[in-house]
């Protein structure tokens, strides 16, 4: 059994957007991993100059205007991960050539929009080809959607969910700052059942150590479209504390500098969910280092499940309806990530 998956891991798979920040933490982890990454980016000139090659990661170069060169390099990948955003201009596009090609589609969106437009486009086009389609599988999303996903457990629906974000500081990359000029798109979140507009709001939230009593405001991200998608819930909501927004608000604010060999930044984040169903509460919570590089072996984990055959179904999938949330996790640990699921 184990030489089996260690033969699935092998196989090829292809990172759109390669030579982003996020790109090259991915293709990094994909190696590490055992699998053949294939990098992909617009720029034939910046993938020669990317040392890709020198270290045995073939490169190909595609555009999302251009079909045929996203089929010519998607070619014998068995999964097509996307970290090119904004993925409003870049998931429609990378979605259909690998339903095409009959390969599995993975991105790290933050963006709601696109996760919902994936959701709604693809779903009955995967389930036909067999294949899975899972947006915002990162930080922003999907992380989010497994702790919650495990904090419900067993119950079949929950009053409330409410996520807690905090980041000691937000350095950010050039596609953050390009793609929040582009996501316009109003924010959405959860009440009475149904997704409604984001109102406004502020309130505080006790986090743990190092983090403590934070002031925090109402900001959904890619978690609100993947929660909806498989848990039954009144009312979702999630906040973000103020330290992140003020950095990305000031346009001097310089991109991430790595502090290790890794190439990870010094910042520090925590997320908190917490469920409620009547007077039962549960809390489950993941810290860590560097939101974009943790992105990275939280998708390469998901793309091992699916190819090992560890993942429930086909079509457009939010992560916690394709696997067991606790256990994926775990996986992850202890690093990059710190995980507390205390039982039901």
């Amino acid at each position: 059994m184990r030489q089996e998956r260690q033969v699935g891991r092998q196989r090829p798979v292809a990172v759109f957007g390669a030579l982003g920040h996020t790109g090259r933490f991915v293709v990094a982890a994909l190696s590490r991993q055992g699998f053949t990454p294939i990098a992909i980016g617009r720029d034939r000139a910046a993938l020669a100059a990317s040392g890709f090659d020198a270290r045995g990661t073939p490169t190909r170069a595609a555009t999302v205007d251009d079909p045929a060169s996203l089929d010519d390099a998607l070619a014998g990948a068995t999964a097509v991960i996307n970290c090119a955003g904004p993925f409003l201009d870049t998931a429609e596009a990378v979605t259909a050539a690998a339903l095409r090609a009959r390969i599995h589609y993975l991105d790290v969106t933050a963006e709601q929009a696109s996760a919902h437009a994936v959701f709604t486009a693809c779903d009955a086009a995967a389930r036909a080809a067999g294949v899975i389609v899972m947006p915002a599988m990162g930080f922003y999303g999907g992380l989010s959607d497994l702790l919650a996903t495990a904090a419900v457990g067993d119950w079949e629906r929950a009053d409330e969910i409410r996520i807690g974000i905090a980041l000691d500081s937000w350095r950010p990359t050039r596609g953050t700052r390009v793609t929040g000029q582009r996501n316009t798109a109003p924010r959405q979140v959860i009440a009475d059942g149904k997704l409604s507009p984001l109102a406004a709001s502020e309130t505080s939230w006790d986090f743990a150590e190092p983090f403590g009593r934070q002031d925090v405001m109402a900001l959904p991200f890619s978690e609100v479209p993947l929660i909806a998608r498989h848990l039954r819930v009144t009312e979702l909501h999630t906040y973000l504390n103020h330290a992140p927004l003020r950095d990305l608000r000031d346009a001097t604010t310089p991109p991430p500098t790595a502090v290790d060999d890794s190439g990870r930044s010094g910042q520090t984040f925590l997320v908190d969910v917490i469920a409620r169903l009547g007077n039962q509460t549960r809390r489950t919570s993941a810290r860590g280092q560097d939101i974009y590089a943790v992105t990275a072996p939280l998708i390469v984990e998901a793309v091992r499940r699916i190819l090992d055959g560890e993942a429930r179904g086909a079509g457009a999938l939010a992560p916690g309806a394709a696997f067991d949330a606790p256990h994926y996790l775990r996986a992850v640990t202890p690093e990059p990530l710190s995980i507390d699921i205390p039982g039901p």
